[in-house]
Parts: structure tokens; C-alpha cells; sequence
């Protein structure tokens, strides 16, 4: 993917050093967008193997509203969870739930249901948006969302787009999962609203390399990417998809490579 190469060297070429939370500084830089046209192929780098299982599970967990690694099954967020698995009321609870409270009985907004609705019945409305940015429940997350809004735009009555808005995107772990993953999103979301999924729009806020990543992405950025694959996923309703209803076709990839988290 060639504007995956190209953020690398604008972050490279442009960022500056950055010191965090995480101890471990940065190279970033703020601001960037790029485009997928997902016509072209599914947007899952090649240049190093990307845990597609990992990216399904996870989706299919924040579309059934859950926040506990004990019904995730896979490892990405152990390290910020509590000893009960939990991590609060991150994207699953704000995409299912956004709002609700279990102790008052209160009963929140479920966005993704009503984002579904709105692009059936209005496909030219303004408002097909998801938030997980919720401020009055940031500090009882275990991670603030990095991939904090996102919308869709229906385009001459049958194509699905869809825009992210990431305000922290780790550029060696984060980014290529990230798209991944809203790249399925908007395929799944157009297959329930009878469109073709189109264009995947990635707006970046922070767009950073850790340091102790450099020496791996040199190695990643010197391979030469592999054709995309393609997608398959089984004519079923939305909230009813499993791992085994979405595959890969003609997933050719260069080998893993070992970056550590910063936590």
C-alpha cells in the first residue's frame, strides 16, 4: 500500500520528537489523511503479516457492545485490563450503549444500530455518525479511543463511504489494524444497507513512530508489497456475523515483524 510508505517518510521527513506518556518518545506529526478505494482490493498490508483473525474478533466484540477481554478471544487488550478482564466503557459500550448507565437502569443510544437506519432511510442526511469519544466517561476507560468518530456518506444511491477520525494513531501497530478493521466495518455496514462499499477515508490527528520501532520499519519499508486480497463475507444480518462468516482471498504477505507495545 503506497500511502502507507508514503506516511512513513512524511513522518520521518517532517515529525518531530515527541515525549509521552508511555516513556518512550515519538516521531509525529499531526494532521494527514489518506484514501482507500476499497474496489481496488481489501486494505490489509503486505509488507509484514497483519493478524486478520485478531482485527475480525475484535470488530465483531465492539459491535455486540462488549468491553470484557474474557469474550474477546485474542490477546491485543490484556494489557489494559483489570483482574476481572474488564476495561470499562470503551468502544463497544459508546457504539451500543453510549450513555446508558446498568446501576440507574438507564438505557443508552445504540449508534450503530440507528447509524444503519439513518443511511436507509435518509442516505443523503449529514448525520450517519458514531462516536466513542464520550467525555464524561474518558477517565473510567482503560484507554481513551484513539479511533474516536467516525461517518458515513452514501454516494449516488449505491456506494457506502466511511471516514474515521483517529486522534492517536500508532503508526507500526495501530495504523495498519485500524484500517483493517474500518475497511470491514464499511463493508459490513453496506452489505446491511444494500450498497457497495467504496472508499475508506483515514484522518489522522497524531500520527506517530515510537523510536523503539524505527529499526523494524526500515526493514518493512524496504520490502516490496504484494497485491491485495479480497473479501468474502456471508449474506447474513449485521449482528448476527461470526469470525467464520468473513474470510480473506489471495492473502500474500512478507513475513511477521516484532514490534513492541507501549502501554
Amino acid at each position: 500500500m503506497i500511502q502507507y510508505s508514503d506516511l512513513y517518510e512524511y513522518i520521518i521527513q517532517s515529525g518531530e520528537v515527541k515525549k509521552n506518556r508511555t516513556g518512550i518518545d515519538t516521531i509525529s506529526v499531526f494532521g494527514y489523511q489518506m484514501r482507500f478505494n476499497l474496489n481496488h482490493g481489501f486494505p490489509l498490508l503486505t509488507t509484514k503479516y497483519v493478524n486478520f483473525e485478531a482485527v475480525k474478533k475484535e470488530l465483531l466484540w465492539f459491535l455486540r457492545g462488549e468491553t470484557n477481554i474474557n469474550t474477546l478471544g485474542c490477546k491485543i487488550w490484556d494489557e489494559w485490563a483489570d483482574e476481572n478482564g474488564e476495561l470499562g466503557p470503551i468502544y463497544g459500550k459508546s457504539w451500543r450503549d453510549f450513555g446508558g448507565c446498568k446501576q440507574s437502569g438507564t438505557k443508552g443510544i445504540d449508534q450503530i444500530k440507528n447509524v444503519i437506519e439513518s443511511i436507509k432511510k435518509t442516505p443523503n442526511s449529514r448525520r450517519h455518525i458514531v462516536t466513542a469519544w464520550n467525555p464524561i466517561e474518558i477517565d473510567n476507560m482503560a484507554l481513551p479511543p484513539c479511533h474516536a468518530m467516525f461517518q458515513f456518506y452514501v454516494s449516488n444511491n449505491k456506494f457506502l463511504n466511511c471516514q474515521l477520525y483517529q486522534r492517536s494513531a500508532d503508526f507500526a501497530l495501530g495504523v495498519p489494524f485500524n484500517i483493517a478493521s474500518y475497511a470491514l466495518l464499511t463493508h459490513i455496514i453496506a452489505n446491511e444497507c444494500n450498497l457497495k462499499p467504496n472508499m475508506f477515508i483515514h484522518t489522522l490527528g497524531d500520527a506517530h513512530i515510537y523510536k523503539n520501532h524505527l529499526e523494524g520499519l526500515k526493514a518493512q519499508m524496504s520490502r516490496f508489497p504484494f497485491d491485495l486480497p479480497s473479501i468474502n463475507i456471508n449474506n447474513k444480518p449485521w449482528d448476527k456475523l461470526k469470525t467464520s462468516d468473513i474470510s480473506l482471498v489471495n492473502y500474500k504477505y512478507h513475513p511477521k515483524i516484532k514490534f513492541d507495545v507501549a502501554v
